[in-house]
């Protein structure tokens, strides 16, 4: 782990140490572990994904306490939710990073990450306009990607899908 990326956890530990202090709620060793389970991860991920991650490093944790520490971190901006699309909601860590949007194929579902700070520009452009404070915002681009290793991907042709002739 990079001294960035142990910065970045140590000060989340710290976050959430004094939100779960200012709402009454126990500090309890998974908690903090889920935590670091999710700082030290560099993908989005779903709540399945990250209950069999901790299952392998032996941690005890029920599904319930990963849900309900999801949604703690979420309510203290240490974790981002998403909503691809599809009813199944992905995460990702959030202190420390970026804002960035996201590309997702429609035929593996794999999600990209990407940053252009002219979108950036735009935001605080119609912010100003509108005379509106935007607090953050959320791009979603979907298609399908055109990597040869689609794993989704059908290999038929355009026109083995649709017909001779058709231009879809």
């Amino acid at each position: 782990m990079s001294n960035n990326a142990k910065d970045n956890l140590e000060a989340a530990r710290k976050i959430l140490t004094a939100y779960l202090e200012n709402k009454g709620l126990r500090k309890t060793p998974e908690r903090f572990a889920i935590l670091e389970e999710i700082y030290t991860r560099s993908d989005h991920f779903d709540v399945d994904e990250l209950y069999i991650s901790m299952k392998n490093k032996k941690y005890r944790v029920s599904r319930a306490t990963v849900y309900n520490t999801l949604d703690v971190l979420v309510d203290c901006d240490l974790v981002t939710k998403h909503q691809f699309g599809k009813n199944l909601a992905q995460y990702e860590k959030s202190y420390g990073f970026k804002q960035h949007d996201h590309l997702i194929c429609t035929d593996c579902h794999k999600v990209m990450e990407f940053c252009d700070p002219r979108i950036q520009s735009i935001q605080n452009m119609v912010g100003e306009m509108l005379h509106f404070k935007v607090d953050h915002h959320s791009l979603i681009f979907y298609g399908g990607c055109t990597r040869s290793n689609c794993e989704n991907r059908s290999n038929l042709s355009k026109e083995e899908i649709f017909g001779p002739g058709t231009n879809n």
